[in-house]
């Protein structure tokens, strides 16, 4: 009986050392006081960070703007939870590259969409820069409720292989199979605006973190 009980207790431990392992191996993107870690490219909307509050602020005249990390990111899984005014479109971009050989420099690369309009496409993948949409969500009609405007929304971003798969608040939106780009960095777009209107429209990013390691253990697919 001792020795069951032994066995049960070591049991446990190493769970709850293969669990704690399992957070430590996530990285934080959005826990400095600052940027130093990030690089605008594109546009010149604003970026700044509040409380780990990363916010982004419309401008006019500008193009689409992207912070995005200094560093490249192959396979991974990332998760961050997004607050977006329901009056402007923004996305995140996976894989993404600024190249000058292509469109002298223009961000392209998947876009994980968030689209707060009647047309509810937040969750599909579009090509920015590239080919436009490869999973848009009138493929997945189930999941264009996923979103909810006012409220933050918990993203869950699987890029593993030529895999891509989302999830809004534990809602799967897309299954993408496409080997195109491998590798690129994160990046936080504010879109581009053409009203007056929309001047000054924020769209907020938190608690970004990504797992690039034992992904086949924290997969949701």
């Amino acid at each position: 009986m001792r020795n069951l009980q032994n066995f049960a207790i070591l049991l446990w431990v190493l769970l709850l050392f293969t669990d704690v392992q399992a957070q430590d191996n996530w990285i934080s993107l959005s826990k400095g006081r600052d940027l130093k870690s990030w690089k605008q490219l594109g546009g010149v909307a604003e970026y700044k960070v509040i409380d780990g509050v990363i916010i982004g602020t419309t401008k006019s005249n500008t193009a689409n703007s992207f912070l995005c990390t200094k560093q490249n990111y192959s396979d991974f899984i990332l998760e961050l939870e997004m607050w977006v005014d329901p009056a402007v479109n923004s996305g995140i971009q996976i894989r993404s590259n600024s190249l000058q050989d292509y469109k002298n420099g223009r961000v392209h690369g998947y876009q994980v969409e968030t689209d707060p309009s009647p047309r509810a496409f937040s969750g599909g993948i579009y090509d920015e820069g590239r080919r436009g949409w490869l999973y848009p969500l009138s493929r997945n009609t189930n999941a264009q409720k996923a979103l909810k405007n006012g409220v933050w929304n918990k993203y869950h971003i699987e890029a593993i292989g030529n895999t891509i798969s989302t999830w809004i608040n534990g809602i799967q939106c897309t299954k993408l199979v496409d080997d195109m780009t491998s590798e690129g960095f994160i990046g936080l777009q504010v879109h581009s605006i053409n009203d007056s209107d929309l001047v000054g429209r924020e769209v907020k990013w938190r608690n970004i973190k990504i797992l690039t390691n034992n992904l086949e253990g924290n997969r949701w697919v």
